[in-house]
């Protein structure tokens, strides 16, 4: 007897029992009618045409056949699944019925295109999202203060003065102390600039006059003496500029607050109770969705 219990065959057996049994209680009754399922000619264009999109090619006959025969087991096995509440409680269907959903709510923001009026009104509420950012191009010479201690001051303005007197053609790399530090930054952002050297270091190139020495300026390693050459200044970039990103912004936005009041627009129909939760938090909880 225990061997028997142990067959898989009859673990197979009864779980197929059970399904039927199932089956029946949740059925319904008093009718043998079998239900209908239609397979409509835009149905079979559309397996036809994602056939063609997969193989590079329309399915023979044959072949649409069994497409067809496939749609119409899936079919069956959807409705019976659905019948004996195989959906129920099942994350990943709950999943994919909510993004079904709100399929719903983002086609219908698609089909409203934006005027040049609603971008442009965009970018200068989002600034910040598109804002283009200062750039410099600088050579640098660093004095070690470790090295030079109390004459550090008198050691950069004796650098400086014959950094000024060549001018452009001076070679920057032998007037200052070695370091790991680039001695040309060419076209880098200012945020760049800030993280190699640190914001008071950045803020100040963006002050100091472009094509002469300059400095001392500080960095959080030392002492730098500088000559920026070329400094572009941060804007704010025109909408034919960046139209594109723009628009993908505007659309996404738009997007999100539509499912956001699609939702509020649904929940007022249900009645949501928490176990365990005290008024005033659910009511704080459904102010938030």
């Amino acid at each position: 007897m225990n061997r028997l219990l142990r067959e898989p065959l009859l673990h197979f057996l009864l779980l197929g029992a059970a399904i039927f049994v199932a089956y029946g209680l949740v059925s319904p009754r008093g009718s043998d009618a079998p239900a209908t399922i239609v397979v409509t000619s835009g149905r079979v264009e559309n397996l036809a045409a994602g056939f063609a999109v997969l193989w590079g090619r329309r399915p023979t006959d044959a072949e649409l056949d069994g497409l067809i025969e496939d749609w119409v087991r899936e079919e069956i096995a959807t409705r019976e699944a659905l019948a004996l509440g195989l959906d129920k409680d099942d994350p990943v269907i709950r999943r994919r019925l909510r993004q079904k959903l709100e399929f719903l709510s983002d086609d219908a923001v698609a089909q409203e295109a934006p005027t040049d009026a609603d971008l442009g009104a965009y970018l200068q509420a989002h600034r910040e999202t598109f804002f283009v950012e200062p750039r410099l191009t600088f050579r640098q010479v660093y004095l070690d203060p470790q090295q030079h201690r109390d004459r550090i001051d008198r050691d950069s303005a004796q650098v400086l003065a014959q950094l000024r007197q060549h001018g452009a053609e001076t070679d920057a790399s032998t007037s200052g102390d070695s370091t790991l530090l680039p001695p040309v930054l060419d076209d880098v952002p200012a945020s760049e600039v800030a993280k190699q050297f640190g914001e008071p270091f950045a803020a100040t190139l963006l002050e100091i006059p472009v094509g002469r020495w300059e400095g001392p300026v500080e960095s959080s390693y030392g002492v730098h003496l500088v000559r920026v050459s070329e400094r572009t200044e941060g804007h704010l970039p025109e909408l034919s500029d960046v139209r594109d990103a723009v628009q993908s912004e505007w659309e996404n936005a738009r997007r999100q607050d539509a499912t956001a009041s699609f939702y509020r627009e649904l929940r007022e129909r249900y009645t949501v109770t928490v176990q365990g939760e005290t008024a005033t938090d659910h009511q704080r909880l459904a102010e938030t969705k």
